[in-house]
């Protein structure tokens, strides 16, 4: 199953991995692959600062985190999206947060679901049924299923 991440969930991850969202991200690829958008590295570094503060982390700490969790996500660049799947997502985008369409543009292109964090963006979406949006505790139930109750 293909998972667009956004960066809400790759904020979380960077602030603490030992959690729901670091068990899912870290200890299933046997049935996700994981994808982001290029502009998702831009937003990260725009709030470089404050995730350090946050996270207590040293520099060296936060980088390495960084770097661990980039390498199991396949990044994609927004630029190979066509247009009409942009005029799609901004379609939806508008309404809830303009600021994710570059997420929800990925989802749609990759025929993905849209992993995320952000309350606002997710019930927005549910509201107008897009169904290819998912939440950390819908994802670790749908692992349990598959798994058998033994994720933790």
């Amino acid at each position: 199953m293909k998972i667009v991440i956004d960066t809400n969930i790759i904020f979380s991850l960077l602030l603490n991995s030992e959690n729901t969202i670091g068990n899912i991200f870290f200890n299933s690829s046997d049935y996700f692959t994981f994808y982001s958008c290029t502009y998702m590295k831009f937003e990260i570094s725009k709030h470089w600062d404050k995730l350090k503060k946050l996270s207590k982390l040293s520099e060296y700490q936060l980088e390495k985190s960084r770097e661990l969790i980039y390498s199991k996500l396949h990044f994609i660049d927004e630029a190979i999206i066509p247009p009409k799947v942009w005029i799609k997502a901004e379609k939806i985008a508008t309404n809830i947060d303009i600021n994710d369409i570059d997420f929800i543009a990925l989802s749609i292109f990759l025929k993905a679901t849209l992993w995320t964090g952000d309350k606002h963006l997710y019930n927005g979406l549910e509201k107008i049924e897009f169904k290819k949006s998912i939440i950390t505790a819908d994802l670790f139930e749908l692992i349990k299923l598959k798994r058998g109750k033994s994720f933790k």
